[in-house]
């Protein structure tokens, strides 16, 4: 039988107490600011008090230009800290790793929502999107480890690296986007360059003691198998990380890349030699069932979003009972407040197709 409690250890950092986390999941209940709200602290501690042994923020921007939805929280200034402080203890005082994704939205922040055009690896005629100068790139990775070190020095036990879903370091990984021709485009390499770049800031400015990890798309939004996996032993490699996290959308989906027909996405990626790096995945993790499958094709840690969103205890259900699955959609509001979601994030949930019952 699946152990669902098994502790997950780290090369730096504390060891998960099991293996459940909360995914980042998008929420809108932060100020306009960028500054923690009570809303989104009672979510997030909900979560850890329900048995999360990680408990990872919503995705959180670098940069105000870099903010991709109302209501995000921040990390670009020093007048988030007593917020971030906040919550890390809270969650810490639960027994859970506490974790803030760290986040630029790229191409995809709203102009009407930051007030100027958006930026980009390279010109976006599309999103009406500009390219960034080298001087600016340069900055980007700057303000990346700088946000790290805000988080730090507010008590989180580390950081995860949005690098997936077409967000900013997406962005870069991407040929299709990034059209660049100094030393941030071209070859992988280059495009990879930002990733490695902010990693290596946060181990030399935030210690041995930080957790570091890194969200990737295997597909989609320009990405191609062949390259994440090579990115993903870059990062084995270099020692730096402590967990990869693969958002999968599907972990048991067959790869859209003919390349690789007839494989499962979460096999392509589990089969690699990852040393002390810990596979985080995501994607239809619906009940005990699923959370077995994925654990058992290789995974050492399974992010959960809508389970969670649902029950804010999930993991003592799986613990409890294996075969429990989440409870059927559509839900009411009245549910949905009662496992912690302020009146912004249920009217966010009201975007997602037959969450909430009208």
């Amino acid at each position: 039988m699946t152990s669902f409690s098994d502790p997950v250890s780290f090369a730096h950092g504390p060891a998960m107490p099991n293996r459940f986390m909360l995914a980042p999941l998008t929420n809108m209940q932060s100020h306009a600011d960028g500054s923690l709200s009570d809303e989104e602290h009672h979510w997030l501690t909900m979560r850890a008090r329900g048995g999360f042994g990680l408990t990872m923020t919503c995705a959180a921007h670098v940069q105000r230009v870099g903010q991709g939805f109302p209501g995000q929280l921040g990390t670009f200034s020093d007048d988030h800290v007593p917020g971030l402080a906040r919550l890390a203890r809270d969650i810490a005082a639960e027994g859970s790793v506490a974790i803030v994704q760290l986040h630029h939205a790229g191409n995809r922040s709203p102009k009407d929502l930051i007030g100027t055009d958006p930026v980009c690896p390279s010109d976006d005629p599309s999103t009406g999107a500009r390219a960034l100068s080298t001087a600016e790139v340069e900055q980007l990775s700057e303000d990346f480890v700088a946000a790290a070190v805000r988080c730090h020095h507010a008590g989180f036990h580390g950081v995860e690296l949005h690098g997936a879903h077409g967000y900013m370091i997406c962005q870069f990984l991407s040929s299709e986007l990034n059209h660049r021709d100094d030393a941030y485009g071209g070859s992988l390499a280059n495009r990879a360059r930002l990733l490695l770049d902010v990693i290596d800031g946060i181990r030399a400015r935030c210690g041995e003691d930080f957790h570091i990890g890194v969200r990737l798309s295997p597909e989609r939004f320009g990405m191609v198998i062949d390259e994440i996996r090579e990115v993903f032993g870059w990062l084995v490699d270099g020692g730096k990380v402590d967990m990869i996290d693969m958002s999968l959308w599907d972990c048991f989906a067959q790869t859209h890349d003919p390349g690789w027909a007839d494989r499962r996405l979460i096999d392509v990626f589990a089969e690699l030699p990852r040393g002390k790096v810990r596979l985080a995945v995501a994607g239809k993790l619906y009940g005990g069932a699923d959370i077995s499958r994925a654990i058992d094709a290789g995974a050492d840690i399974v992010a959960l979003g809508r389970a969670a969103i649902l029950h804010h205890d999930f993991p003592r259900m799986v613990a409890s009972d294996p075969s429990v699955v989440m409870r059927s959609l559509p839900v009411t509001a009245d549910e949905l407040r009662a496992e912690g979601l302020s009146d912004g994030f249920v009217g966010y949930m009201r975007s997602w197709p037959g969450f909430v019952a009208e």
